[in-house]
């Protein structure tokens, strides 16, 4: 049996190898972490997972998304299409033991194009890490997901990565997280040596020094010596010294950590780390522990708030198919909310009134499973062949509850889909409908194209390579593709259906959930639709997408 399955099993203190114990609801949720890495492509966020769960004991050695031959890939990245490319394109939970405390790490998919799945991630966690590249800083992809978390107050505790090669000044780069984001870094370590010479670190709370040693390919976890200030000076010499006065003048400026300011979303920890070479991963899963706030009770629909303690609840915010290519089965993560949860128990499916049967409940960990029996607010449970759930659906026992709904967001993309045999089109059409239920797309159809030509609305275009990969792998039916120019997408109704339908650029067609979507070239085309027909509905789709 590989690492990651022998990780799957009970949690287990770090170092230890003994059972973590259980307790009840509050007690339990008081030990959680349950956060997401947030970062732009390329950053190091799949390196980081994996070198987190490295130091955490659960694997034995880590992968690499960009790894040297013969190197072992990603736990996180389990889809084939994710380890060819380097990139990761779906979700997955991590779940392993620290010291006192149980780590739920929700990794995220990377690539700009998969935004949307992000999102419906960091609905479910109670705070993030935020990667930034040392040499590139803030990019375009951070800073969209830091305004997701902003929305849903999401407290970030924020990683430098890559320190190791040539990079930017370290004051240079809280300079420009604090004028761009409005979000005041406090280091919690300060690097000794320039980004390109990574020496160790200065623990600014206890002003020792924390020296590093690489590894062979940084597959292992990095030896690390602590040292006090004198002997840290005599061997760093200058190095030391500077990294001191630049720690000095950090506090005369304010920026020490102030844990009401961090729940608050004012400031955000701040740590320095090369993830490949395992240098600086130690401290964070301290940090995350220390600081990182957790689970608390849940807002519902109505404006009230779940207790912890109440009975048991949780939401769904990821459906995922193609996990066990010898089952064809699905897989429904839901994040529990309140109370302890138990395999084998009723719940009620908030959307249809209906009961729903635990029986087949399992504990995630990448790709690898495991037979779950309890799990508390914030863990993630796998809810197997759930075919009736859908990503923001509620669950509860007892007292009623709805969660808020995780919002849909705005397609820019759009492409017909065709069976490529048309002896297949059984296959065809479950394929699409699991696409549809999972949210990897919208499927929009229309009288005018049929059922055999549904079209995919995506908010990036790698969707639809990912799409007619599934297709053809996992329902052995391969799919053309006919990219639309169409590149935005209003809500209409069927009244004025027949006007748009008629007009040049335009066309109406139906989602599955059965909304009405008139689909335009562009935004000029719509305004001068919307102007030359006032009384045409034509509203934007409600989601986070819209405000960043």
């Amino acid at each position: 049996m590989s690492s990651t399955a022998e990780a799957a099993g009970p949690l287990t203190d770090e170092g230890t190898g003994s059972a973590l114990p259980a307790g009840d609801a509050a007690g339990e949720a008081a030990r959680r972490r349950t956060f997401a890495v947030i970062s732009h492509p390329d950053a190091g966020k799949s390196t980081l997972t994996e070198a987190l769960a490295l130091h955490a004991r659960v694997i034995q050695e880590a992968g690499a998304v960009h790894g040297k031959a013969g190197r072992r890939g990603t736990v996180s990245d389990w889809m084939e299409m994710e380890r060819n490319r380097g990139i990761s394109i779906t979700s997955s939970v991590l779940q392993f033991g620290y010291r006192d405390a149980v780590i739920n790490l929700l990794d995220t998919p990377g690539h700009a194009d998969f935004s949307e799945d992000t999102y419906r991630v960091l609905a479910a966690v109670d705070g993030a890490v935020m990667l930034l590249d040392a040499a590139k800083g803030l990019e375009p992809q951070t800073l969209k997901l830091f305004e997701v978390c902003r929305a849903g107050k999401v407290p970030i505790i924020t990683v430098i990565n890559k320190w190791d090669r040539p990079g930017k000044e370290p004051l240079e780069l809280l300079d420009e997280i604090e004028s761009t984001i409005g979000l005041k870094p406090t280091p919690v370590n300060w690097p000794v040596g320039i980004a390109g010479d990574f020496r160790g670190l200065l623990d600014r709370r206890t002003g020792e020094y924390v020296r590093f040693t690489r590894t062979s390919g940084g597959a292992t976890v990095a030896p690390q010596e602590v040292m006090d200030a004198d002997a840290a000076a005599a061997r760093e010499g200058d190095a030391w010294v500077t990294a001191v006065e630049e720690s000095e003048l950090l506090e005369a400026s304010g920026a020490d950590h102030d844990q009401e300011a961090y729940l608050a979303e004012e400031t955000s920890p701040l740590l320095f780390a090369s993830a490949v070479q395992n240098f600086g991963v130690k401290q964070l899963l301290d940090t995350l522990v220390e600081l990182a706030p957790a689970p608390a009770p849940r807002p519902d629909v109505r404006g009230g708030r779940r207790a912890l303690d109440a009975p048991f609840s949780a939401f769904v915010f990821k459906v995922q198919a193609g996990m066990d290519t010898a089952h064809r089965d699905r897989v429904a993560y839901a994040r529990v909310c309140s109370g302890v949860f138990e395999r084998g128990m009723v719940v009620t499916h908030a959307a249809s009134g209906k009961p729903f049967h635990t029986k087949y409940a399992q504990a995630l960990f990448g790709r690898e499973r495991s037979t779950l029996e309890t799990a508390y607010p914030g863990d993630v449970i796998g809810l197997v062949n759930a075919n009736a759930l859908r990503p923001g659906d509620s669950l509860y026992v007892d007292k009623a509850v709805e969660f808020p709904a995780i919002p849909s967001f705005a397609p820019e993309h759009f492409s017909v889909m065709r069976a490529k045999d048309v002896g297949r089109y059984k296959q065809f059409r479950r394929g699409v409908e699991q696409l549809d239920q999972e949210g990897v797309v919208q499927v929009l159809r229309s009288d005018l194209r049929g059922d055999q030509a549904p079209v995919l609305a995506a908010v990036g275009p790698m969707q639809f390579e990912v799409s007619a990969y599934r297709m053809e792998h996992e329902f052995n039916a391969p799919v053309h593709m006919e990219p639309l120019e169409y590149s935005i997408a209003r809500v209409t109704d069927i009244e004025a259906a027949d006007t748009l339908s008629r007009l040049p650029g335009t066309e109406v067609m139906v989602r599955s959930d059965g909304t009405a979507l008139a689909l335009f070239l562009n935004k000029w085309r719509m305004m001068t639709v919307a102007r030359e027909h006032p009384g045409l509905r034509l509203d934007p789709l409600v989601g986070m997408a819209a405000g960043v």
